[in-house]
């Protein structure tokens, strides 16, 4: 069923009610929402024209039903619909999409790598917000905050870097670019559990490319790399990589063998590409930069848990240090990912040519000082 959106508020109301409805009646009786339905809902919900408990229940019930590719698909075009997006005066902008939630498992030194890969030839974006759940770990905000970087730049700003020859990256927040989704962070964090939200955020495409837009995200259960195909490009990114990375982001393992799937084209098919870390000689225990035990803490009738702000300052420490040419894990990881997005568009020829001009870059000081100039 097609629906339309100039409704009065009791239709809006009772369109609700019908929705609901069928989304809420188990896992046996509930009923799929058309592409559609999944659009005009979320979008209702973005313009404050649901009650906040109705908005509640339909995204626990999606969830707890298993969003269908249409459901996704008709969430994200809602989203895509809300977004204030910008085109960069560079011909290809890479897209770093990483969890918005964070990380806890390790000190994430991704926030570090849009200005490496602008080292190389190829502008980069980040984006993301403060905090949400299911995790309320560390961002990129927090740590490009903690390295003593802007973090609320509008997306004419953010714009600009790009395009300064001597930046060449940014980082845009969520509450820049789509303020109206932003504006349900407080609502996501009372439901605690993840919503179709946190699969579909990530590829909103803030800034795009003069000719085209790359996307380089992460999986980490088996199902989503057909999900990120279809979502990225219904989002228009015209080539993408989606790695099976250390909690689900961009940074492969660096202790044992990773993959990763990728598209070229709108029409083109998704490929699985396996790899080791000794095929860009990368020899580590660790599988990524390590927590530190003087960031642990511990909660009263709780296992030890980690203080994130501090995280977050030892992860924009160790990544400022990879940049400044110290080796070790931090160092690798961003090696690594950045080999994958080299290689993938063609700028290397294997994983470990592409290891080798990230670590010239990093040698020659170019990527520190490309982060510097944000």
């Amino acid at each position: 069923m097609t629906v339309e959106l100039d409704r009065t508020q009791s239709e809006i109301d009772a369109f609700m009610r019908s929705v609901v409805g069928r989304v809420a009646t188990g896992p046996e009786y509930s009923k799929n929402l058309s592409f559609e339905e999944a659009r005009d809902t979320l979008k209702y919900i973005l313009r404050d024209q649901i009650d906040p408990v109705q908005s509640a229940v339909y995204l626990i019930a999606l969830r707890m039903k298993r969003e269908t590719s249409d459901e996704n698909g008709g969430s994200l075009q809602a989203l895509l619909d809300a977004c204030d997006r910008v085109t960069a005066e560079v011909d290809h902008v890479i897209d770093i999409a990483e969890p918005y939630d964070g990380y806890m498992r390790g000190a994430p030194v991704m926030a570090f790598l849009p200005a490496l890969l602008a080292a190389c030839g190829l502008p980069a974006q980040s984006h993301g917000l403060e905090d949400v759940g299911p995790k309320f770990g560390v961002t990129h905000r927090k740590v490009i905050r903690a390295a003593g970087k802007a973090v609320d730049l509008s997306p004419q700003q953010a714009v600009a870097k790009i395009n300064d020859p001597d930046c060449g990256w940014s980082y845009i927040d969520q509450a820049q670019f789509c303020k109206p989704l932003h504006d349900l962070v407080g609502l996501r964090k009372r439901i605690i559990k993840r919503p179709v939200l946190t699969t579909v955020e990530v590829l909103l495409k803030p800034i795009c490319g003069k000719l085209s837009t790359h996307l380089m995200t992460g999986y980490v259960h088996k199902p989503y790399p057909p999900v990120y195909e279809a979502l990225a490009k219904l989002a228009g990114f015209d080539s993408s990589v989606i790695i099976r990375g250390v909690e689900g982001g961009i940074t492969p393992a660096l202790n044992k063998p990773a993959k990763y799937f990728e598209y070229h084209g709108l029409d083109g098919a998704l490929e699985e590409v396996n790899m080791t870390p000794a095929d860009l000689g990368i020899d580590q225990s660790q599988r990524c930069e390590p927590v530190p035990a003087s960031v642990l803490r511990e909660i009263e009738g709780e296992d030890a848990v980690v203080d994130v702000e501090a995280l977050a300052k030892v992860s924009a420490e160790a990544g400022l240090a990879a940049l400044d040419g110290k080796a070790g894990p931090a160092q690798d990881c961003l090696r690594y990912s950045a080999a994958i997005m080299l290689k993938h568009l063609g700028k290397a020829d294997t994983l470990r040519a592409g290891a080798d001009i990230a670590q010239k870059a990093i040698d020659a000081g170019i990527a520190l000082k490309r982060f510097e100039a944000f």
